[in-house]
């Protein structure tokens, strides 16, 4: 998505799967082309139905108060504000306010001193930058903050990893769930639920303040859906990893760039957890200083910008992707535009910096690991004739809620007879698949098998060739004699061999004692003779 002026470009946001640089610079040109046509027809709907235009008087502050502020830091600030450490500048900062109300706060107002004092220290850091290629923690302009990270840090987790870039650190943690555990999405998309889900978390700690958490706000949902869009190209299909995937990024501490740190954290975390990426992801930052027209006059570009250049800087554009291409693009301007030429160089910056973070990362984890946590859910997934899906159901499901019941498994059925199994252990997957594969395992007519009495019925004895599996056996075919009674033969418990002698037309399976010994007899070239008669004058 590109928004455009005459001039220049807006805004950016794009998901890309691993575009190159040259693509996604052909792309913006593009889009900016077509976006005059619609600029022509907005001037032109201008000319013809315009209003005139509200003119607004804009308050200024008093060039007194202006002069007097800035002659105020000269004194206290001789040398500039240039310190590594950001606490130490928060702080001289903080004592500087305070300082500055003591002394012209009987004369100007509160506010008005404030926006003076932000103004002038505003100045003097792009002029720094700008003048001299000296940023606010004495680094180059293409030069990163230390980077750190680690992985396995909580052990019960079935993922996590710990980005740290400077004074902006992330931790994430995965967590995998069954294919039922999918988030239900109720909107307007086509979409009714999504496998990949990444949530951020901001608390106030992770800036120094101490007030209440509430509901997610515009940084947590635009942050949490820009990683979550830059890691979706590498997230294996459904059908390669049949798992639901969440991610939780929690900013411990923040200066700048959360959001690509934790586009780091994540795939640190993701591969922690074994979950197969395509390949890992980074994300930068990049900033931008620019003459005060934002138009001409010369201007600095900044790889991995901290808290104050954004805040006191031109732009903030957010590149992530793998050492293969882009995945994803943000970028925010508070000029009226940029043109190609530093959109270019942007870009270029961004692939260096996001390959030297992406060999950082490997040198704490290159790859998924082979297997999944321990703690993680077992999910397998097996293929059925759609028509034995009624099979597994049950009437009224009462066949699939017994074996979740004796399982503690979950159970997804699709239409096309795509059935997945997710359960909390290895053992309790195993069990729920051979439930379901003896369930609709096929019984070949004229196969002898060694089944359990379950029922007996005055008229036959219902008996279960494997769990799942039960055929009847009438009376008559009890044994090759004439049985008076079902009880005089067999028992509920019995293990006796049968014959599958038929399949009718509901599925039945119709199953012969009687044609088992027929055929040993046949084998043997001895018939099996009743028993004796009891003194009763019943078979025993």
């Amino acid at each position: 998505v590109v928004a455009s002026n005459k001039e220049a470009v807006v805004m950016l946001e794009a998901g890309c799967k691993e575009a190159p640089e040259d693509i996604v610079m052909e792309a913006i040109r593009r889009a900016h082309e077509v976006n005059q046509e619609v600029i022509a027809l907005q001037e032109e709907l201008i000319r013809e139905l315009a209003k005139p235009k509200c003119q607004i008087e804009s308050k200024s502050i008093d060039p007194e108060l202006v002069a007097a502020i800035s002659q105020f830091v000269d004194e206290r600030l001789p040398y500039g504000i240039s310190w590594r450490e950001r606490a130490e500048r928060d702080a001289l900062i903080s004592s500087l306010g305070k300082e500055a109300l003591e002394r012209f706060g009987e004369r100007y107002p509160q506010k008005d001193i404030e926006e003076a004092l932000r103004s002038e220290l505003r100045r003097r850091i792009r002029e720094k930058i700008l003048r001299e290629g000296r940023r606010p923690d004495g680094r180059k302009l293409e030069e990163l903050r230390p980077i750190s990270c680690e992985v396995g840090l909580l052990p019960r987790t079935h993922g996590s990893g710990l980005f740290t870039r400077g004074g902006t650190q992330t931790l994430t943690i995965t967590t995998l769930g069954t294919p039922g555990e999918e988030q239900l999405l109720d909107g307007l998309s086509p979409e009714e639920s999504k496998r990949f889900m990444h949530h951020y978390n901001f608390p106030p700690f992770s800036t120094g303040e101490a007030k209440k958490i509430g509901a997610p706000g515009r940084r947590e949902i635009g942050h949490g859906a820009l990683v979550e869009r830059a890691l979706l190209p590498v997230i294996p299909s459904e059908e390669e990893f049949p798992y639901t995937i969440r991610l939780v990024s929690e900013v411990l501490s923040s200066n700048g760039s959360t959001s690509m740190s934790s586009t780091c954290s994540s795939s640190l975390s993701l591969m922690d957890a074994g979950v197969p990426l395509k390949r890992p992801v980074a994300g930068v930052a990049i900033g931008l200083i620019a003459e005060e027209d934002g138009k001409s006059g010369k201007c600095a570009l900044l790889t991995d910008i901290e808290g104050i250049e954004d805040a006191f800087g031109d732009m903030d554009f957010k590149v992530a992707g793998t050492s293969e291409g882009i995945t994803a693009i943000q970028m925010d301007l508070k000029i009226p535009g940029v043109g190609f030429e530093i959109i270019e160089e942007a870009l270029r910056r961004a692939k260096d910096a996001r390959l030297y973070i992406l060999s950082k990362m490997s040198e704490t984890l290159s790859a998924s690991r082979p297997e999944l946590s321990r703690y993680a859910p077992k999910v397998v997934k097996i293929n059925i004739d759609p028509d034995k899906i009624r099979f597994v159901i049950g009437p009224g499901g009462r066949v699939i809620r017994s074996i979740i019941q004796e399982t503690k498994a979950t159970i997804n059925i699709e239409e096309n007879g795509t059935i997945t199994i997710g359960g909390p252990s290895e053992e309790a997957v195993k069990k729920a698949l051979e439930r379901i594969e003896n369930i609709t395992r096929d019984v070949e007519v004229g196969t002898i098998y060694t089944g359990k009495v379950t029922r007996i019925v005055d008229y036959g004895a219902f008996v279960e060739l494997f769990p799942g599996k039960e055929g009847f056996i009438h009376i008559s075919e009890l044994a090759d004699y004439r049985v008076p009674r079902v009880e005089d033969v067999v028992k509920v418990g019995d293990e006796i061999p049968v014959m599958v002698t038929g399949i009718d037309h509901l599925g039945r399976i119709v199953l012969s004692r009687r044609a088992v010994y027929h055929k040993l007899s046949q084998i043997k070239g001895a018939r099996i003779t009743q028993p004796p008669k009891s003194p009763r004058g019943k078979a025993r």
